[in-house]
Formats: structure tokens, C-alpha cells, sequence
């Protein structure tokens, strides 16, 4: 995975550049200007905590380079239908198309059906696809620690802020949690996928959990398939989650949404 990582990036940095020919920075800004405020990501899986559920970002998710095609029968607006009626707290949204089979279109036409916060899933490395992100209606963005040296980071974090975007920040390592924490993240969350061998275990989350301040909403990623792994998790006070290949390969997604938000 490293060197899929690697890959992704390599190309991510000539999509940049391809964006920017089209349209300018600038024009983003003017398009931010006079577009909705960002709602509360964060706010969000607060809220469905407090009623004591638990708080899912459902993933609009194609395809995985590891897996290939998840959902032969993929129609964006009506899972992202499926999602809100099935008590999903936000949603996520995948948008890099090479290897995840992912549109900003995507995004876009579901910010026109929905009210949910919507996470724009992607591999942030410049500043430009922030001020992107907010043009197309995300309300927050991942930053993958893997990927980001601290200047970027730094960059990264100070434009997300100005543009009033809630940041997910993803770990999968205590060297990672460690070098993450002086950015005052408010968000975490858990890969417990393995990006070397593409195994995933949930233990990952409770192990890194244990020295993650309790100011810090976590979420755990990848590898969650039941109720009975929610309950597990929260046993560990972990109560939000990031959910997509078990749901997207659902017959019925809004059903067994609502079994996981509820702990059915």
C-alpha cells in the first residue's frame, strides 16, 4: 500500500495542476464567497453520541484499489438517500477517480439532495484542493498524516480553518497520533487498516485510543461490519465510526444503517 500511497500522491500532483489550468484559485474564492456556511461535521456525531448512538459518517465509495468494484449497482443520490433515512450523522464522499472510481460530481449533485455534513474524501496535499473542496460544498476535509510532512500540514490546517471547514485527521500509528497532537486536532480518526499489507483489525483503534486526550472525538476507520464491532468499540469509549465497503455491499442500506446508529 505504501507504494500505492506513493503512486496516488504522484498523480494527485498532476491533477493539481491540470485543476488549476482550469480554474483559478481565485475563482474558487469567489464561488466560496457566495455559497452556504459549512455545517458542523463535528456537531453532528456530537449530537447523535448525546442520544446515545452511535455516530456514523457513511462512505459513498465505488471502488478500493484492494477490493476493485464494491457496488456494481451504484447510483450516488439514492445511497446517499438510503444514508440520511438510515440516521447516518454525515456522510462521506470519495472523489479521486483513478482508484477509487470517485467524481467531484459526486459530491456535488448529493450537497444538492442533502442537509448532512459532508466529508470530501481525497488525498489532501495542496492548499488549492482545500479552497476546491469548499467550492463543491464539503464541510470538512481529510488530512492523511501518512502523506503530509508538518509544513504541509501546517498550510493545510490554517486555510481549512479560514474557510470554517471541520478536518478529519487520520492516523494509523502512535508516531503519527504523537506528531499530530500539537495541532490541537479535534478530530481523529483510526485507520485500522494496515497500509502496508491491507489487513485490517479493530484493535488499532483501542490500542491508540488509550492515549488520545478525552477532548478529542474519535472515529475508527476501516473493518467495521456489525453491531457487535460498534458495541466492542464503544466498550472502549469509541463511539463514532467511519463505515463504507459493509454498507455499500448492503441490499438494504438504510436498514442496516439504522441497526448500527441504534446498536441493533
Amino acid at each position: 500500500m505504501k507504494n500505492i500511497l506513493q503512486e496516488i500522491v504522484k498523480y494527485k500532483k498532476v491533477e493539481i495542476e491540470e485543476s488549476k489550468k482550469l480554474i483559478s484559485k481565485e475563482s474558487l474564492e469567489k464561488e466560496i464567497k457566495s455559497a452556504p456556511h459549512s455545517k458542523s461535521f463535528l456537531g453532528e456525531l456530537v449530537k447523535k453520541n448525546e442520544e446515545g448512538k452511535a455516530g456514523i459518517i457513511a462512505e459513498v465509495k465505488k471502488a478500493s484499489p484492494s477490493k476493485g468494484v464494491i457496488r456494481e449497482n451504484f447510483n450516488h443520490l439514492q445511497i446517499a438517500r438510503d444514508y440520511e433515512k438510515g440516521g447516518a450523522a454525515c456522510l462521506s464522499i470519495l472523489t479521486d477517480n483513478p482508484s477509487f472510481q470517485g467524481s467531484s460530481q459526486y459530491l456535488k449533485d448529493i450537497r444538492g439532495i442533502t442537509n448532512l455534513p459532508i466529508l470530501r474524501k481525497d488525498f489532501m496535499i495542496d492548499v488549492y484542493q482545500v479552497y476546491e473542496s469548499r467550492s463543491w460544498g464539503a464541510d470538512c476535509i481529510l488530512m492523511i498524516m501518512k502523506i503530509l510532512d508538518n509544513k504541509d500540514l501546517s498550510k493545510l490546517v490554517s486555510v481549512s480553518k479560514d474557510l470554517g471547514m471541520d478536518i478529519l485527521f487520520e492516523i494509523n500509528s502512535q508516531e503519527e497520533l504523537e506528531r499530530l497532537l500539537p495541532f490541537n486536532p479535534k478530530m481523529i480518526g483510526i485507520n485500522n487498516r494496515n497500509l502496508e499489507n491491507f489487513e485490517t483489525d479493530i484493535k488499532n483503534s483501542i490500542k491508540i485510543k488509550k492515549n488520545i486526550p478525552d477532548d478529542i472525538l474519535v472515529i475508527s476507520e476501516s473493518g467495521i461490519n456489525n453491531t457487535e464491532d460498534i458495541i466492542h468499540l464503544g466498550d472502549h469509549n469509541i463511539n463514532n465510526f467511519l463505515i463504507g465497503e459493509s454498507l455499500m455491499r448492503s441490499d438494504n442500506i438504510s436498514v442496516e444503517l439504522n441497526k448500527l446508529v441504534n446498536k441493533e
